[in-house]
């Protein structure tokens, strides 16, 4: 048995998902436009976009796997990796740069003991960082959970980690 066929008897997908981007894609007018939304259907059920996953999703949509790793790879908000339950996304774009990200991505370092791109044994943590979060204004920040936490010190990160222990 090949590979592909494997992939059509062990999908990765739970109906759930395949259903929510079935339902999604009436709304394009054509089936590649849906992608963005089911990448993120994807990613709220599994908590990342496996590889397995990309290629469920290329064949709902009629695109050519490659085309949904482009984009699961350009956008910071999706994971093409697990990462902890409680994911730190650190903007290190010029903004944030200047304001600090580098320390308080150190910071969060020491403190939880991992590096980033690193996830705690317990799975609880990960650490990561994105090129931009588009919220220059209120650098230095963090994505946690599709919620930015702006204008961050090292208290705030301190806060913000003792909230989630």
């Amino acid at each position: 048995m090949s590979a592909a066929e494997a992939r059509v008897l062990a999908p990765v997908l739970p109906p759930e998902v395949v259903a929510a981007i079935e339902a999604e894609i009436p709304n394009y007018p054509v089936k590649k436009g849906a992608m963005m939304n089911s990448l993120h259907h994807v990613q709220k059920a599994l908590g990342w976009i496996p590889r397995d996953a990309m290629v469920e999703v290329a064949a709902l949509l009629e695109v050519r796997p490659i085309e949904v790793l482009e984009v699961v790879t350009f956008y910071p908000m999706f994971r093409d990796r697990p990462v902890g339950r409680h994911h730190l996304e650190f903007c290190r774009n010029l903004s944030c740069a200047l304001l600090g990200s580098r320390q308080l991505i150190r910071h969060c370092e020491k403190r939880l003991g991992i590096r980033s791109g690193e996830t705690t044994s317990d799975g609880k943590f990960s650490i990561g960082e994105a090129e931009c979060l588009g919220s220059c204004g209120t650098a230095p920040m963090l994505m946690l959970e599709d919620h930015f936490h702006e204008n961050l010190t090292v208290e705030k990160l301190d806060q913000l980690l003792d909230s989630l222990d």
